[in-house]
């Protein structure tokens, strides 16, 4: 794709981001969209997402559970910014006026304390770079109407990503197996969606990892100090406002939300 049209398509979506509206997916305009070009348009989302303030805090891994591939029918992992404008505290209401069309999913979040940058990064560096684990929301938001999303469509728009919500524990990941950890998630005392570590690409690690060595190939790293979103353990849940959210997974804790 042109540069024109990278940059044309980012600002739609930026201007839909802003202004709570969907748009037609990008793919039935651009059907040849490589997932190249979409990373392309992700940058230019998000070049004016910071240039209007936002900083970046972390990034997320998408697309990696089975349940999420076969309900979006896209099947590759995928890789969006997280802002300090999407950050919202544990139990905190999050106002529905502020998303389009948001899906609530149990994570683990990886909290890091030493810079990560591919190619080469395996499990074991995720690990001992990591400073604590925690159960975390995000709570995915498409700017494509209906979710009507095919892979470029969800990596244009910043992975889907709308906001997150970190838990109420940072644990030691060697205190804890990821790979077998369960994972509860509740709306509004029903329990809704069932899932466990294993769910991210195999170990959440991996997910971490996988993330690593694909930006390293773009030169750039996952930086000490940020938060990285490993992937749904589950499927997808639609929310609305009054509805209340609790995600537990064993051995690492807790995350409540509330929308209004």
């Amino acid at each position: 794709m042109q540069q024109t049209q990278i940059d044309a398509l980012g600002d739609r979506l930026y201007d839909a981001l802003t202004g709570g509206r969907m748009l037609a997916p990008l793919t039935e305009q651009h059907p040849d969209m490589t997932v190249d070009d979409a990373y392309a348009v992700q940058q230019r989302l998000m070049a004016r997402r910071l240039g209007a303030g936002e900083k970046v805090v972390g990034k997320k891994i998408g697309v990696t559970s089975q349940a999420v591939m076969d309900m979006l029918g896209v099947y590759q992992p995928d890789f969006g910014w997280l802002t300090d404008a999407m950050v919202y505290n544990e139990g905190e209401a999050i106002p529905m006026q502020r998303l389009i069309q948001p899906k609530a999913e149990g994570e683990i979040a990886f909290v890091l304390k030493k810079t990560l940058q591919g190619p080469g990064v395996t499990v074991a560096d995720v690990l001992a770079a990591t400073e604590g684990v925690m159960a975390c929301f995000e709570i995915v938001d498409s700017r494509i109407r209906d979710w009507k999303i095919k892979i470029a469509d969800t990596v244009a728009d910043n992975a889907s990503c709308g906001v997150f919500v970190l838990g109420d524990r940072l644990v030691d990941p060697r205190d804890v197996d990821l790979g077998t950890c369960g994972m509860v998630l509740e709306k509004n005392g029903d329990i809704v969606a069932t899932g466990a570590g294993a769910a991210a690409l195999g170990h959440p690690a991996n997910a971490v990892a996988w993330l690593a060595n694909t930006l390293g190939a773009l030169g750039i790293a996952l930086e000490a100090g940020e938060v990285v979103l490993s992937g749904s353990l589950g499927i997808m849940i639609p929310v609305q406002a009054g509805d209340n959210l609790r995600v537990t997974i064993g051995g690492i804790g807790g995350c409540s939300v509330r929308f209004i």
